[in-house]
């Protein structure tokens, strides 16, 4: 009797300590914690019951959450934006996050907080593309990509949107103005 007492403790206690805890603040592809690019936009309420949602483009008579959606913590720390494929629809699922705080962090360390020189370290660029204000970095690999003001680069290439913008032109301590994450819808 002691004896399966003892197994049956040592057993319970070992699938608890192999337990997988998710980090809640890990980014890597198709999934920012518990978040994953399958996740529905009516599923976002159940899966961060713990924070707050706040809804950008209330639409009246939803049933469920649809729109755009901010995530604070209980205490008031700015998380996540998550923006649908269709804003009308709440079986739509999140094609854009954008990431505020630095605990949000793919397995190499890169955060909102971090800079160009961080990326040059530890990812092979894809494609830097051109705006009129900004520059936006995809990595190759990854889902995250990084947009830089154009206010961080050297005086000659803030003006002209048709410049080609290359890796080593963008200085090793521009930080980032948007760190996000973009995911392709799954059609069915």
């Amino acid at each position: 009797m002691k004896k399966t007492i003892f197994i049956g403790a040592f057993t319970a206690l070992f699938f608890v300590q192999c337990e997988k805890k998710t980090d809640p603040f890990l980014i890597q592809q198709g999934v920012i914690g518990d978040l994953t690019k399958e996740i529905q936009m009516k599923q976002v309420d159940s899966l961060f019951a713990n924070d707050s949602i706040v809804k950008l483009n209330p639409i009246k008579d939803a049933i469920g959450t649809q729109g755009e959606v901010e995530i604070y913590e209980k205490g008031g720390a700015k998380l996540l934006l998550l923006s649908p494929e269709d804003e009308s629809d709440p079986n739509a699922v999140i094609t854009n996050v954008q990431i505020f705080d630095n605990r949000y962090k793919t397995k190499k360390g890169l955060h909102k907080g971090s800079t160009f020189k961080d990326v040059k370290a530890n990812y092979t660029i894809a494609n830097i593309e051109t705006t009129i204000s900004a520059v936006v970095i995809f990595l190759e690999g990854s889902d995250v990509f990084l947009t830089i003001d154009k206010k961080e680069l050297p005086e000659n290439l803030r003006y002209n949107p048709g410049v080609k913008i290359e890796a080593s032109q963008i200085p090793n301590d521009a930080s980032f103005k948007y760190f996000m994450v973009g995911w392709e819808s799954i059609k069915e």
